[in-house]
Order: structure tokens, then sequence, then C-alpha cells
């Protein structure tokens, strides 16, 4: 069973004292004490990421571990990677990430990774970069279509609701053909796959949603449910 949990954004570095999408992606791990690996590339390895990793993750039921391609842990990182319940991928330049993981060969680690069953998770770069196409900052101050590894079908746009002109220029961009259709997700949500198929999408805000936008004639954005972790949520495991 091949599993991504995509988040538009939220989580440990965006929302320190809100642990709902941190917490629900550790649960989706069948071990009671996960392996959880992070991977900072997007953010060249940023060492204040990579604490705030370990101050959230440390505190809670899992074991966690990250990889810096700038100072690697070993040679051999496939099999470094390949004994992580959880792979966790940073925000940052996407670009840059996708470029780093190619040189390196994550890329196909990863693809091996998701098909033996790792969790892939990742918020905005580290969620964008699991599709095929992505909208990105990466190349400046503009919102520009990315290509990325092509997991999951069709394109992401995080932070739908975080950045003034995600909405528009994400619409703008499938509507003039130069992204293919897709799904938005607001800050504090995350989109749950198995497959090519969404089980669920959570957030960690109340009203927080994730969008299924589309163009034919027009742009179409249709609400996808979205559960609510709060108030005391129970995680539920496929």
């Amino acid at each position: 069973m091949k599993q991504i949990i995509a988040l538009g954004g939220g989580g440990f570095s965006m929302e320190p004292d809100n642990p709902l999408l941190d917490l629900y992606i550790l649960s989706q791990s069948p071990n009671k004490t996960p392996k959880i690996c992070f991977l900072p590339t997007a953010s060249g390895d940023a060492e204040n990421y990579i604490q705030r990793f370990y101050q959230f993750f440390s505190e809670q039921n899992c074991i966690p571990s990250h990889l810096s391609l700038f100072n690697p842990p070993s040679r051999d990182l496939e099999g470094f990677l390949l004994e992580k319940d959880i792979i966790y991928v940073g925000g940052g330049n996407t670009k840059n990430l996708l470029a780093l993981w190619k040189e390196w060969g994550i890329d196909e680690i990863l693809k091996t990774a998701w098909q033996q069953g790792i969790i892939l998770a990742g918020i905005s770069a580290g969620a964008i970069c699991w599709f095929e196409e992505g909208v990105t900052d990466s190349f400046g101050d503009a919102l520009e279509p990315i290509h990325c590894l092509g997991f999951l079908k069709g394109s992401n746009c995080p932070h739908y609701d975080g950045e003034k002109d995600r909405r528009p220029s994400y619409q703008n961009l499938i509507q003039t053909n130069r992204i293919k259709s897709g799904i938005a997700a607001d800050d504090g949500v995350a989109i749950h796959y198995v497959d090519q198929t969404i089980k669920e999408v959570i957030s960690s805000r109340p009203y927080a949603q994730a969008y299924r936008v589309t163009y034919e004639d027009r742009v179409k954005e249709e609400t996808i449910y979205t559960r609510y972790l709060g108030e005391g949520f129970e995680t539920s495991k496929i």
C-alpha cells in the first residue's frame, strides 16, 4: 500500500503550538514507535529547520532522524532511508530540491520507499514534489509551474489561502493550460493519498479546506470535504 500525506501548510515548522497534522502523520504508521526521517533539502539543510524538527519529534513516541545531503550520514543512502517508516520532506525551493535529489539518486530511492509502503509526507515544496506538476516560487518573484516526480497524477498548489497570489495564479495556470488540473490545499490542510486515491483530507484549523481545481470552459473549484482534527479527534489507521 503506497501512501503520501501532502501538507499545504502547517506542521511543526508553521504551527509549532498546533501538533495535529504531525500527530496524524505519526498515527498512520503501523509501528507504535515509528522511525521518521526529515529531508530538509529544499531549505539547503537549514540548521534551524532541522532543530525545530527534532524539538517537536523528540518529544513524541517515535525515533527521529534526518538526512543531510551536505553532510551525509552514510554512503549507503538507500539503506539509510529504506529502513524508515515515515519520510518527511520540508519546505523551501522545489527546483533545488529536485535537482539535488536527482544528482544523489534520492528520487529513485523515494520511489522505491513509496512502493514498499514507507509513508511519504511533506509540506509546501515537500508536498508539491510528489505530483506531476506544482506551483512554485522557486524561480523568483512570480509563481510558476514546475515538473515534479510524478508519483501522484495531476498538479498541486499549497498555501492556497495563506499567500494572496496562490489562488489566482493557480487558476490562471490551469486556465491557460500551463499546468494540469489538480488539488489545492489551504495552510493547515493535509491530503492523505493511498495509491492514486484521496483517502481523506484533514486539517489543523477549523475552516481550512482543500479544493479540486479544473478547467472546462471556465475554472471550476470544487471543495473537498475536510475533517478538522481538533476538539479531541481520534485518528484512524487504514
